[in-house]
């Protein structure tokens, strides 16, 4: 036995030996990885996920993550490897390494903001921040959410958000209004990917805009003004559109076709090609329409480049084109249809922006912006009218981080041409702001805002806005998770629209000497998390108050009137067009309110998104009044006191449900014809939506809309679909 064991010692002696020389030797070969990942503030992110994937395919994949104080460290093997960092609320960071036997690397990541999260809000201030630091209330539309709807209009997918209210003057191409919180429809600045696309003065018509290659929408409540400018009066949405970010294309091919010969095409591809991205996307929407001169045809024509020199140097190419032919039947509940109305309409918006880093406290962002409407109007029996107008602009911003503070500093000038039913006409206008946000503490997050207006038309005004945001409570387990509390406050101002300034009518001319429509805006609410996020409560308080709308004003021959004759309108002319007038800062109005928000997920497969609107809205001042309903003491037109909208949506395996019910309750109106209606009725309407992967990157879909039938007008005498539905195929490719 002890001659075995003298035996076995040299033996066993050499293999722990050998094995100690592998193992010192292994650990000698490879390369180590290491570094710190923090955000664009210099704050250390913690939890962020780091893979290293090997160019040779046999290799594992290997997986680290960052330490509390954004640290990370860990071995590989020398070769090739594509290193990519994820972490919530964060666009992710690939690169490729190749390291060498023995070699210790560093790489120090910034991350920046991720802005197509659902968590991160772009347009609420100058900078891209974490939705639970942001002050004005904020309604995030996603594309999942998008998708679950099966939505194809703009108008029809706002209409899913609370504090908004949609007005169409027909059912399909008819001019489409959207109000905010109790606000007119010129009040709410739009933009889609940092261009603004309201006409100069704030008018807008939805009627063409589809969500093709819509990634999000944010809709901020409140004045605007100290970081937009003009016509954000009560409030802004931006519409982002999508970024290619995968190395193999993906494609989506769809096609639809229901009632009313409707039919309907769509084709996106986006992808990444090493620092290049794309995603183009075109669109086609052809209906007959439910009544006589109905038809609606609109083609969408949308893209979005980058080209990233480094993750903090990138340029983008944002464009988007509308082109749509629509008949205006006109109010056929009270008048029979016309037959030879119609309106061409033609929207066009581009951004070509670069943003970079100066140093590491300085991020810069400079942006050229172009929009550009066109409407052709045929009327009875051979009356045309054509309006054409151009938005073109520069902006420029920097901004100052460092830790908890944020100070933005920006210029924007803007030339506003074009014509309404008249000369061309110009505008140029200019303005300077400074931005300051600053995190006193984990809890407590404050800005606050100025800007100097400079506008051709009403001068120079200065518009301030201030907020706070304070979590009130953290906490990940249990039922009672993060409260959050917030309040904000901001004036808004409105140019004079080209009519306003610029009608020549000798007899009937623009007003060139108007101020500015103003807003003085206060909200306040609570967000409330439960059960780990998987019930989400929100409720915000509003008061809006409107002065200086501007209205129109006439004499006829002879009457006594409050104002002089216009020097243009000679005595001959004054006969002939029955009388004389033009445009006046002089009514007044206000909005308060409160709106609820509840969203549950009861199950992994299943949510409930509900929203409930109360909007007391009433008329102050309006002494040119033409209609008895805009009266004062009378709520403001088509805009309902009571709306609200349930949307459930089943996700099991294959198959995806949606069912999303919308009440809006009686609202102020009139039908314009002395016929004596003063209101437009309330009405409910419900819509289902399912879908069903079939395989090999096939789904058929379908959507029926008003699925109970029922007859109801978005405006008095304009009727709204019954019953209709769209079914067809969507092949899906690749994007991996």
């Amino acid at each position: 036995m002890k001659t075995r064991a003298r035996l076995l010692f040299p033996f066993s002696f050499l293999a722990v030996l050998f094995f100690s020389f592998s193992v010192f030797a292994q650990t000698q070969s490879n390369a180590v990885l290491f570094g710190h990942i923090t955000d664009r503030s210099g704050a250390a992110i913690a939890n962020a996920q780091i893979v290293a994937q090997p160019s040779a395919r046999a290799q594992n994949e290997t997986h680290a993550t960052s330490n509390s104080d954004g640290s990370f460290s860990f071995a590989l093997p020398p070769g090739a490897y594509r290193i990519r960092i994820t972490s919530p609320q964060m666009a992710g960071v690939e690169q490729q390494f190749t390291l060498r036997e023995g070699e210790h690397h560093e790489w120090n990541v910034r991350m920046e903001l991720a802005p197509l999260s659902s968590k991160v809000i772009v347009s609420a201030q100058a900078e891209p921040a974490p939705a639970n630091t942001v002050a004005s209330p904020v309604t995030v539309i996603t594309r999942e959410q998008i998708d679950q709807l099966q939505a194809i209009s703009l108008a029809t997918l706002l209409s899913s958000a609370s504090g908004a209210a949609i007005a169409r003057l027909g059912p399909l191409g008819g001019i489409t209004s959207f109000f905010l919180d109790g606000g007119n429809s010129d009040f709410t600045k739009f933009l889609v990917d940092g261009t603004p696309i309201n006409q100069p003065g704030g008018d807008i018509d939805l009627s063409n805009f589809d969500v093709t290659n819509v990634d999000k929408v944010e809709i901020v409540h409140g004045a605007s003004s100290a970081l937009f400018g003009s016509d954000a009066v009560d409030g802004v949405v931006q519409i982002f559109t999508h970024h290619g970010d995968t190395e193999t294309p993906a494609i989506t091919l769809l096609g639809e076709g229901g009632t009313f010969e409707t039919q309907r095409e769509q084709a996106d591809m986006s992808g990444a090609i090493g620092k290049f991205d794309y995603a183009p996307s075109i669109s086609y929407f052809n209906s007959d329409g439910q009544g006589p001169n109905d038809r609606f045809r609109d083609t969408t024509l949308s893209g979005n480049f980058g080209w990233k020199f480094s993750n903090t140097d990138q340029l983008r190419l944002s464009v988007r084109n509308s082109d749509s032919d629509a008949g205006q039947p006109g109010q056929t509940l009270l008048e029979p249809p016309l037959l030879g109305q119609s309106g061409d309409l033609h929207d066009f918006s581009a951004n070509l922006s670069w943003d970079f880093s100066a140093g590491a406290h300085w991020e810069n962002h400079l942006a050229g912006t172009e929009s550009y409407f066109y409407d052709f109007i045929i009327d009875i029996p051979a009356f045309t009218e054509i309006n054409e107008l151009n938005r073109a602009g520069f902006e420029g911003q920097s901004t100052y981080l460092n830790g908890p503070l944020a100070v933005s500093l920006g210029y924007n000038y803007e030339v506003e041409n074009g014509q309404v039913a008249g000369p061309d006409e110009r505008r140029n206008n200019q303005a300077g702001y400074i931005e300051t946000h600053y995190q006193f503490t984990r809890r407590l997050t404050a800005i606050a805002g100025v800007r100097a207006e400079d506008n051709a038309s009403f001068g120079t005004r200065v518009v301030p806005r201030t907020g706070l945001a304070y979590v009130a409570h953290y906490g990940n387990d249990g039922f009672w998770n993060e409260t959050r509390l917030r309040a904000s406050w901001g004036l808004g101002i409105k140019e004079p629209d080209f009519i306003d300034s610029f009608e020549n009518d000798p007899c009937f001319p623009g007003n060139p000497n108007l101020a500015p429509e103003r807003s003085d805006t206060f909200n306040a609410g609570i967000d409330q998390d439960f059960a780990r996020e998987r019930v989400k409560f929100s409720e915000t308080f509003f008061r809006n108050e409107y002065s200086d709308i501007v209205s129109f004003a006439s004499c006829i021959p002879g009457a006594p009137c409050g104002f002089p004759i216009p020097s243009t309108c000679t005595p001959a002319d004054e006969e002939a067009e029955g009388g004389f007038g033009t445009f006046f800062n002089t009514d007044a109005a206000r909005a308060y309110g409160a709106e609820t928000t509840i969203e549950t997920h009861p199950r992994s497969w299943l949510s409930v998104l509900g929203h409930y609107t109360y909007d007391d809205t009433l008329v102050l001042k309006s002494p040119n009044a033409f209609d008895p309903t805009e009266t004062p003491g009378n709520r403001l037109f088509l805009r309902p006191m009571n709306s609200a909208n349930l949307i459930l949506n089943a996700s099991y395996r294959r198959m995806n449900w949606n069912v999303a019910g919308y009440f809006q309750g009686r609202e102020t109106d009139s039908d314009f014809l002395g016929l004596g209606f003063t209101s437009n009725p309330g009405w409910f309407r419900l819509d289902v939506g399912t879908e069903f992967a079939v395989r090999y990157g096939f789904t058929v879909m379908a959507h029926v809309e008003n699925v109970l039938d029922r007859h109801y007008q978005d405006a008095v005498g304009y009727p709204a679909l019954g019953l209709n539905y769209l079914a067809g195929v969507k092949y899906s490719w690749g994007g991996k």
